[in-house]
Parts: C-alpha cells; sequence; structure tokens
C-alpha cells in the first residue's frame, strides 16, 4: 500500500486531471498512482507531470530509444518497479534491457555516452567534469545535454519519490499504516 493515502482522481484540480489523462494517452505515465499522492501539492505535481511532458514528448530532442534506455538504467539504480516494469519504447528490446550497460557494443556510441553520463550522475556525480562534457560533446548538441541532464534528474527523483511513498498499488504494507493529515 502506498505510504501516503492518494486522492480519488475526481477530487484532483481539473488541471491536473487534464495532465494525467494527456500523459497516460501519451505513454509517459505508466500510472497515475503517484501523481494521485502528489496531488496533495496540485500546482507542483501539474508542472512536475508537464515537464515529464516536455522531455518525453513532442518537444523532445532525444529520440525515443535514448531516453528509454538511460531511463531503464536509472530505474535499475532507484529499484522502483513501476520504472522497470514499464516499456516507454518498442525500440527497446528485451536483450538491450539484459545488457544495459555503458560499454556493451550492442549500443551506439551515442547511447553508450548518455547510459555512461546516467550511471555518474546516479551513482558518482561529482565525477562529472571538463572530459564528461568533452565526451557528451562528441555525440550531443548543448541542448541536447542539457535536455540529458533534466531528463535524468527526474528520472533519478521520480524513480526515489514513487520507492518510497510505496506508490505502486502492488506495494503493501503487513501493518496497512498509511500516513495521512487530514
Amino acid at each position: 500500500m502506498p505510504a501516503i493515502v492518494p486522492l480519488p482522481l475526481g477530487d484532483l484540480p481539473d488541471p491536473l486531471r487534464r495532465e494525467i489523462d494527456g500523459r497516460l494517452a501519451a505513454g509517459t505515465l505508466s500510472t497515475s498512482l503517484p501523481v494521485q499522492i502528489w496531488g496533495r501539492r496540485p500546482e507542483a505535481a501539474t508542472a512536475w507531470v508537464q515537464l515529464l511532458g516536455a522531455l518525453r514528448e513532442q518537444q523532445a530532442l532525444l529520440e525515443p530509444r535514448l531516453r528509454e534506455l538511460v531511463r531503464l538504467r536509472i530505474a535499475s539504480f532507484t529499484q522502483c518497479r513501476t520504472c522497470q516494469a514499464a516499456r516507454k519504447s518498442d525500440a527497446v528490446t528485451e536483450e538491450d534491457i539484459a545488457c544495459l550497460a555503458p560499454d556493451d557494443d550492442r549500443f551506439s556510441d551515442r547511447e553508450q555516452a548518455a547510459l555512461a553520463y546516467a550511471d555518474d550522475f546516479v551513482n558518482d556525480w561529482f565525477a562529472i567534469d571538463d572530459d564528461t562534457y568533452a565526451a557528451l560533446g562528441r555525440h550531443f548538441t548543448t541542448d541536447e545535454v542539457v535536455e540529458l541532464q533534466m531528463f535524468c534528474a527526474m528520472m533519478l527523483a521520480g524513480g526515489r519519490l514513487a520507492l518510497v511513498q510505496r506508490a505502486r498499488a502492488e506495494d503493501s504494507d503487513p501493518a496497512g499504516e498509511r500516513v495521512s493529515r487530514e
């Protein structure tokens, strides 16, 4: 069970509900459950969901396969089961996921650079230095690097937030306790 009682979709403000509906339809969100928890702060939740849409939908600079590889690589670190189970691009195979390492030859140089950056972003952010930016610059425009950074940040934060909130219906708390101060 989620650690915080999610609000019913019908209780969310219209702008947030519209964003949820749009992001579910686009495949950006796999479930509304985390956003129903975040809905206790509707303006912030709406902004978060809008940013996810901007980084993943029409305005995205990075190709879907690369984003999916990075998303799944970060999910392997956050251990967010919803993130790990969801598939956002048919261009990524189960074989790709089984070998999801930055140095695997199955990935293009661009994908390897993005995966290596995602690893450092999650695990060793102090290692991101001028050499890192030079390596990224061989494969990405400056605007794409910024998008990659923002995407990594959203995936890391969202995965960890969903995990600590137990924002997955299948997660259960044996004591059945939830945090709520209504």
